[in-house]
């Protein structure tokens, strides 16, 4: 079957391997390369915001740990760490999935994947070329245009807006990256006011972060670079000398929950807001199934 992929970050590409692995004609319709994404500003920490609990999040969060776990890839990395929430917030469901896990009121510590996501997605990219699909770098306009025989709308920001759906929404993230002094674990603390997280990638840590609703733009803020700094060095004290790398701002899809599902001869898989790296695979998996 002739299919096009629109989309070319980490959903786009999850997809497409899934695909032409499967035997199909894809190619990948994008406007951006892969590290020009905003898939390649993500932390890269794999597990689902909190307030993403469902059955369907769960199932693909396993699925994609599983197969972050087994790829090999380069920038995969999988190390335990800590996670803070609010002391009265209930344990989420898809913990009881992670490797190693400990549990109080508070805080949660377990193994999981962390991804270098430039450098992941320049191998993803890489191997699905090598599985026979063609990249397009192109704006596509309307679906309906498409020469191909089935389309997976997997083009985030751009998706729900090739769909007709008003419900996704650009919530902007500000990142900074610091010198890595030799972390061995990440920490995200959802216990704050403003939530901040410090993922150590081996030679750089990513530290952030934002989360600003309706922003349209992607330049870094100076003001907003020194607040995340001083912030994770509070977290972290031994990021205190750290050098400054440089800082990035993503503009996530989000949606008030995914959309996966096939509307004729289109796939929909959309909407996955900062969780794109961790649901990849297992959402991937259920477009080959809709297929």
């Amino acid at each position: 079957m002739r299919i096009s992929v629109v989309g070319g970050g980490v959903i786009g590409l999850s997809c497409a391997h899934r695909l032409a692995g499967a035997g199909h004609d894809v190619t990948v319709l994008t406007e951006a390369r892969p590290e020009e994404t905003t898939s390649a500003v993500a932390g890269g920490v794999l597990f689902p915001p909190p307030a993403a609990n469902s059955g369907r999040v769960d199932r693909w969060t396993v699925a994609s740990v599983r197969e972050y776990r087994s790829l090999g890839a380069p920038g995969v990395r999988v190390i335990r760490g800590t996670y803070f929430v609010p002391r009265e917030a209930p344990v989420p469901s898809w913990a009881f999935s992670m490797p190693d896990l400990d549990h109080e009121p508070g805080r949660l510590t377990f193994t999981t994947a962390v991804i270098d996501t430039p450098v992941y997605l320049a191998w993803l990219a890489g191997r699905v070329a090598a599985l026979g699909a063609r990249t397009e770098f192109r704006t596509v306009a309307r679906l309906d245009d498409l020469d191909a025989d089935l389309v997976v709308n997997a083009a985030g920001l751009g998706g729900g807006r090739l769909a007709g759906d008003s419900t996704v929404v650009p919530v902007g993230g500000h990142v900074v990256h610091l010198a890595d002094p030799g972390l061995t674990e990440w920490i995200v603390d959802s216990s704050s006011p403003v939530p901040r997280h410090v993922i150590p990638h081996g030679r750089h840590v990513v530290c952030g972060g934002t989360q600003e609703p309706g922003r349209a733009d992607v330049t870094p803020d100076p003001g907003v670079t020194a607040d995340i700094v001083r912030r994770c060095r509070e977290l972290v004290p031994e990021l205190a000398d750290a050098p400054v790398l440089g800082a990035k701002v993503g503009l996530r899809p989000f949606r008030p929950e995914v959309r996966l599902d096939r509307e004729g001869d289109v796939v929909h898989c959309y909407g996955h807001g900062g969780a794109g790296i961790t649901l990849a695979w297992g959402c991937a998996d259920d477009v080959l199934s809709l297929v």
